[in-house]
């Protein structure tokens, strides 16, 4: 009994260079599986951030050492306030598949004499469907319960132990497939020491390579069934499990069987070495293309290939004998002797595997029994390990290949995918990592297209030294990946792929170590970028560049969208390569004509934090601050008149008090409510060290200087005269009022300071001014030796942080 599911999915590719409105090529696929088969878009067409570390491979490291290398942690991801509790966990839709131990369940479930029930992964139909009811019941069975005398493994792992079910996964099959030729590799995936005799508990473990790192799951082997038979992946061998339940397990990793629907070949590749993928159409192929897959055939990448999909038809199968729709895993690359009384040479060959291991195979030339192979020696046919079975496989000339395949992905092994003793002479890759997010109304800009908030994004400075050892141009080769984390697995929230993309700028020399200004992006072009924006998992493109420094900014294709993502850099030679971030702190040092900015020095180095506060001279501002215009004098006056009639013979005012006579003047200027009395008393905090909770009129005229120059400002970037600034302004705002900020701090600062729609208003923006410049004034007086740390005991830092 069988039965068909289809599903309508629109991919939408962007082709833009920055200039002008995005090219968009949106097309309409259906995927799904019929007849025990499955159809895939093919090729890119599917349905379908941690710390910084440095890892060096490639022959021994100038300290004489061969092993990788691991730089300091950087900005890892969204922010977190030290101390306080965090829901990154309990948000981690991994967390508890991955903090299952192998080893203590098994040893428990030994010692109950029980078979394991993961509960992480329960047999119901949630597990398999997410979106809809199943459409007949399933019966959940352990392999004993489906054969007598049920293996893991049977006399070695084979492409013919792939063999496709009811669920749309060829792009999954064609990647174990293709894992199954490196033996190394596939025990990595698939430990082999696992049985149904000894130690048999019911469970089983597999790794993969999740976003960054190396993750192991476990299983228990219970598997659907329907009328005593799998449902989905098998092998053709009816009591050997290791394909089902590796399935079963990548299933769990992505939350549900039809999570597995729709997907790139590529996708699977990497996550079973670890490795970075790319993508050719093979109607612009480079010329050295066969060359290319050679390589990478003998380097162990694993390969796939496909033929876009008829949009109006499900599978359509060609007189070729081929699929469209559908993904195939390549197996073999070779140049093939050929010998005959006329001629004699070399034929560039491609094996080719169908998942479904059926009849469905190549009919043209060199496929099964076709009168090519008669002109090659039958020990070459032996050695090739030529079969002229119905099992999928077939042999296409690499003329034919190219012709009749439009895509093809290869994914290059990674840092850690070749050992020392595997390497016999070949190179591999200098290798960075950087893991990331992009935060609404924090730093997920958009593309080019989006300006104003384009220079938001997340910045990374990547500095090539060395040209490749074989570039006759003296060019760098450099592979970047920016890979979205957990898309898949949050499909049943709803969530589907985010469309994104790159570019690459080059960085002139002298520029500083923040991240590069709006007015940089205005007036300069990138020098190189992704292939396009498109909603994948991962994009990734091969660059060739001169030696220098380079700025790359991942980002998704419009504004807003929040992602976690994981940058991957490689390179044929050492480079460098970090996050753009500046440190946090106060510009003290530049001109500003007749008025100066007021800046918090120590009175006494020994003296208590909030100390810092009492002593005030005036030194250089960050920006020139023009004279007051008459409207600005009269305001200055009024507040001066209202200051000594409200503060009595002391001249000292209270935070109420302070109130009421600021918003007298503010009210009129600005279209707010006016100051609330929590930013009027860190007003009075802000120059209060001795704790008084009041303000004296010399204080009083260092903060009106203060606010002057803050109003000015924010005037400047309410460029629509709202009112309000939008968060992704408030950096450059700022910046202009003398602040430089860290990314981290930036961060927080947005999430204190704006509406949940990105908006601040002219009070929050005051607030915000206030608070930095008394806690940086508070932390420089503690940190006399200006190292960058301050000692603070449990009372200094409550009254630092509570009276601010």
């Amino acid at each position: 009994m069988s039965y068909t599911t289809r599903t309508t999915r629109t991919v939408r590719t962007f082709y833009s260079d920055g200039r002008g409105p995005p090219k968009v090529e949106t097309k309409t696929y259906t995927y799904g599986d019929d007849s025990g088969g499955s159809s895939i878009n093919g090729g890119v067409n599917f349905g379908g951030g941690g710390g910084r570390f440095q890892i060096r491979f490639g022959g021994p490291r100038e300290d004489g050492g061969d092993q990788p290398s691991y730089s300091v942690p950087a900005f890892s991801q969204r922010p977190q306030v030290v101390g306080r509790p965090t829901r990154k966990e309990k948000k981690d839709p991994f967390s508890g598949v991955i903090n299952q131990s192998y080893d203590s369940i098994k040893k428990k479930c030994l010692e109950e004499g029980c078979l394991f029930e993961d509960p992480e992964f329960e047999a119901e139909d949630s597990s398999i469907f997410f979106s809809r009811a199943p459409p007949r019941p399933f019966e959940w069975k352990r392999p004993h319960e489906i054969c007598d005398n049920p293996v893991f493994i049977s006399d070695g792992a084979s492409r013919f132990d792939v063999q496709q079910g009811e669920l749309g996964d060829c792009w999954l099959l064609a990647a174990v497939a293709s894992l199954t030729v490196n033996q190394r590799l596939f025990a990595k995936v698939v430990p082999p020491d696992q049985t149904f005799q000894d130690g048999y508990c019911g469970m089983f473990r597999f790794h993969f390579w999740r976003q960054g790192e190396w993750v192991e799951v476990v299983v228990d082997d219970r598997l659907p069934t329907y009328y005593g038979q799998l449902t989905f992946m098998h092998s053709l061998d009816k009591n050997e499990f290791w394909s089902a339940l590796l399935e079963k397990a990548y299933a769990k990793l992505e939350g549900s069987y039809e999570s597995l629907k729709g997907g790139s070949t590529c996708e699977a590749m990497v996550d079973f070495t670890g490795g970075v993928s790319e993508f050719f159409d093979l109607r612009k192929a480079p010329p050295n293309m066969f060359s290319i897959m050679l390589k990478a055939s003998q380097r162990g990448s694993l390969m796939g290939c496909s033929i876009d999909a008829d949009p109006n038809q499900l599978e359509a199968h060609l007189a070729n004998g081929l699929v469209m729709g559908h993904a195939y895993s390549i197996t073999s690359v070779l140049l093939m002797d050929i010998e005959t009384p006329s001629m004699s040479g070399k034929i560039p060959m491609v094996r080719i595997r169908n998942p479904w291991g059926n009849e469905a195979e190549w009919k043209g030339r060199w496929s099964d029994q076709s009168r090519e192979w008669s002109l090659i020696p039958d020990s070459q046919k032996a050695e090739m390990g030529l079969t002229f079975d119905d099992d999928g496989e077939f042999w296409m000339s690499f003329d034919d290949f190219s012709k009749n395949f439009e895509k093809l992905e290869i994914c290059n092994l990674g840092p850690d995918s070749l050992e020392e003793d595997e390497l016999d002479g070949k190179k591999r890759w200098e290798g960075h990592t950087e893991n990331g997010e992009w935060i609404p109304r924090v730093n997920a800009g958009g593309c080019r297209n989006y300006l104003d908030t384009f220079w938001t994004n997340p910045q990374y400075r990547v500095t090539l030294t060395d040209p490749d050892d074989d570039d006759d141009d003296d060019l760098c080769t450099m592979l970047v990946g920016v890979l979205q984390k957990d898309r898949r697995k949050k499909r049943k929230e709803g969530l589907d792929m985010l469309t994104i993309g790159y570019v690459i700028y080059k960085i002139p020399e002298g520029t500083g170590e923040g991240p590069l200004p709006l007015d940089f992006f205005k007036y300069n072009a990138s020098c190189a970028k992704s292939n396009n924006f498109i909603n994948m998992r991962e994009v990734c493109t091969r660059h060739k560049l001169s030696p220098g420094q380079y700025c790359i900014i991942p980002s998704t294709f419009e504004p807003h969208h929040a992602g976690n993502y994981l940058l991957r850099l490689y390179t044929e030679r050492k480079s460098h390569t970090q996050e753009m971030d500046e440190e946090t702190g106060i510009i003290e040092d530049q001109q500003s004509g007749d008025y100066m900015q007021p800046v918090l020095v120590p009175a006494v180095a020994s003296a208590p934090p909030s100390l810092g506060r009492q002593e005030i001279r005036k030194i250089p501002a960050a920006r020139e601050i023009p004279p007051p215009t008459e409207e600005e004098q009269e305001q200055e006056q009024a507040l001066k008149s209202s200051f000594r009639r409200v503060a009595g013979d002391d001249l000292e005012i209270d935070a109420y008090e302070l109130k009421d006579i600021l918003n007298a003047v503010f009210t009129r200027e600005f279209s707010f409510d006016g100051f609330s009395l929590e930013t009027c008393r860190s007003m009075v905090a802000m120059h209060d060290g001795d704790l008084s909770g009041k303000l004296g009129f010399d204080e009083f005229k260092v903060l009106w200087a203060d606010l002057r120059r803050w109003k000015g400002v924010f005037k400047e970037y309410d460029r629509d005269k709202s009112g309000k600034l939008s968060s992704y302004e408030l950096r450059s705002a700022l910046h202009a009022s003398g602040f430089r900020l860290s990314n981290r701090t930036f961060s927080a600062l947005v999430m204190r300071y704006s509406s949940k729609d990105g908006q601040i208003e002219f009070g929050d923006f005051i607030l915000c001014a206030i608070r930095m410049k008394t806690m940086l004034a508070s932390f420089k007086n503690i940190d006399v030796e200006n190292s960058g740390h301050a000692a603070f005991d449990l009372d200094g830092f409550i009254q630092t942080v509570m009276y601010s």
